[in-house]
């Protein structure tokens, strides 16, 4: 009888993940099968992506395009939540609305913590003169209000969907940076990280298969956090005419424009306002979620 080796415990070395009634567990341990805030938050998120996804095949008009007369009321003929001062049909303009707040949120976290990711894994790993320059780096960037940097950077590179994720993206980096040096440091003085190094393991096999793997789930956490940070950020952006430009649809700048009107039609302001509002909520409670998820300590 051949006996097979016991696999060694560490996050580099696990080999397969868990099987669906594992899966299954972790959401019932993470309260999403139990909590009603929790399945209005995960459906939320799945029917924006799917608003956004689908908003060519679902809408009714080109948002850009006048289809009636200007400030149509709710349910009028053929435009079920009216239109707006230019006679465009307000329902198609909120399903194309999430797709630019949506996509600038994901691709700014996304960009913020690649690069906040690497600098803090090198830097907690390194340490000494090297990590301290790195993270003042960082303490030098947090020393601008968020919003503030990412307005100076809009500001001078223009308006426009790129700027505005570059913008809102460099303004996060530090929050993903710190937190990732933070936990790699942490990870580093392990003995199955002293192990690796001892058996000759190149350094960027360390980071990348041992290391790495074990600070995923807290940098999950926090980008999901971030995504509503980042949402909140780029309707104030759009909303002072730094972000999505118009005729295209987009919910922050479809608040400026229902601002004139807020007396004649408040609900050119408050459908947008309403639905940034739900889609921030909702990241915000998937983040906990995911917290729960992630800390196999927790118990509900």
């Amino acid at each position: 009888m051949v006996l097979q080796p016991e696999p060694i415990e560490g996050p580099g070395r696990i080999g397969v993940g868990p099987d669906v009634t594992q899966a299954f567990a972790l959401f019932r341990r993470g309260g999403i099968l139990r909590r009603p805030v929790s399945i209005i938050s995960w459906g939320l998120i799945v029917f924006f992506f799917a608003l956004a996804a689908l908003a060519p095949v679902v809408s009714p008009y080109d948002p850009t395009v006048a289809s009636g007369p200007p400030l149509a009321g709710l349910f009028s003929p053929g435009h079920v939540l009216g239109t707006d001062s230019f006679g465009r049909d307000e329902l198609s303009r909120v399903i194309w609305g999430a797709w630019p707040l949506i996509a600038t949120s994901l691709l700014s976290v996304a960009s913020a913590v690649v690069f906040g990711f690497v600098i803090g894994l090198v830097a907690g790993y390194a340490g000494g003169a090297f990590d301290t320059v790195l993270m003042r780096a960082m303490d030098a960037i947090l020393c601008f209000p968020l919003i503030l940097l990412a307005i100076m950077v809009v500001a001078a590179l223009g308006p426009g969907m790129k700027n505005l994720v570059l913008a809102i993206g460099i303004s996060q980096v530090p929050v993903f940076g710190r937190l990732a040096r933070a936990l790699a440091a942490r990870e580093a003085s392990k003995e199955y990280v002293l192990a690796a190094k001892t058996s000759g393991f190149r350094v960027r096999r360390v980071l990348l298969r041992e290391i790495a793997p074990s600070i995923v789930g807290p940098i999950a956490v926090q980008a999901t956090a971030v995504v509503a940070v980042a949402a909140g950020y780029a309707a104030a952006l759009s909303y002072l005419g730094l972000g999505i430009q118009p005729p295209t649809a987009d919910w922050g700048y479809m608040v400026k424009e229902g601002q004139e009107f807020i007396f004649e039609a408040p609900r050119l302001a408050l459908i947008p306002g309403v639905l940034i509002t739900a889609f921030v909520m909702a990241c915000n409670f998937a983040g906990d979620d995911l917290r729960d998820l992630l800390d196999p300590e927790r118990t509900l």
